[in-house]
């Protein structure tokens, strides 16, 4: 097992998270960020399918056809729009049994998004470009079940980032998209 790289790795992520929430004003997101990655259910499971150059939790998938780990993770973090699915509900009050997706406040998308930032960072290292995030984003787009108003507004950050780079997107998001209530 991989303890110490995946230590390092986690906390490496955590940190450029922190780092980049603070800059546009998101402190105790920063603070709090992947928390419970260093939960016995998720920490373990990261050590056992750490490989360094992506998520631990696809070799689990591919390895006994799904992630512990991520089931755990996703249900804890609120900037992960999988924690935002619920049950539709019909006129009457009752639960049709069909999954929709909830639009995700804005504090979490732009969590979400720097959350994107860190995680291109450490897995393209050197290869890092500011569209890397919208790439990524890009190839698994169609299979997410994400709000209509959330992938709006998550593709918004990511072009700007692509085309106008770290400085003037983060600067519009800490003085002009969180400065506006939600919607």
């Amino acid at each position: 097992m991989k303890v110490i790289q995946h230590f390092c790795t986690i906390t490496h992520h955590k940190f450029m998270v922190m780092k980049n929430c603070f800059r546009v004003g998101l402190y105790r997101q920063g603070l709090l960020h992947d928390l419970s990655k260093y939960s016995f259910e998720e920490f373990w499971t990261g050590c056992r399918y750490y490989q360094g150059n992506r998520s631990p939790n696809n070799a689990e998938r591919e390895a006994v056809g799904y992630s512990s780990a991520w089931l755990h993770h996703k249900g804890r973090n609120k900037h992960h729009y999988e924690y935002w699915n619920d049950y539709a509900i019909e006129k009457d009050g009752s639960a049709d049994g069909s999954i929709v997706p909830v639009k995700m406040p804005k504090k979490y998308v732009v969590e979400m998004f720097m959350d994107r930032i860190a995680a291109s960072k450490i897995y393209n290292k050197e290869k890092y470009t500011d569209r890397s995030p919208w790439d990524y984003y890009h190839r698994g787009r169609s299979y997410q079940m994400m709000h209509k108003d959330t992938r709006r507004l998550l593709e918004h950050l990511l072009k700007m980032l692509a085309v106008k780079g770290e400085d003037y997107t983060f600067r519009y998001i800490r003085y002009r998209l969180l400065k506006t209530k939600d919607n």
